[in-house]
């Protein structure tokens, strides 16, 4: 997979799952930007599915 395939999945992530996150909106409100910056990166399927992503991108460019 090269570079513009995997930006183009992470936007489509971003776009599909991401914008408009009832859950994230949700910890923001009740905890915190920084709780659920956190939950997004931890916990989330998506977010782990990002890290996946942004890996390859970092394998790619060394």
């Amino acid at each position: 997979m090269n570079r513009k395939d995997v930006l183009l999945r992470l936007n489509e992530l971003f776009d599909t799952y991401c914008e408009g996150c009832f859950v994230k909106r949700t910890f923001c409100k009740e905890c915190g930007k920084s709780y659920a910056q956190s939950f997004c990166i931890q916990m989330c399927t998506v977010g782990e599915k990002i890290q996946q992503y942004g890996q390859l991108l970092a394998k790619q460019k060394t």
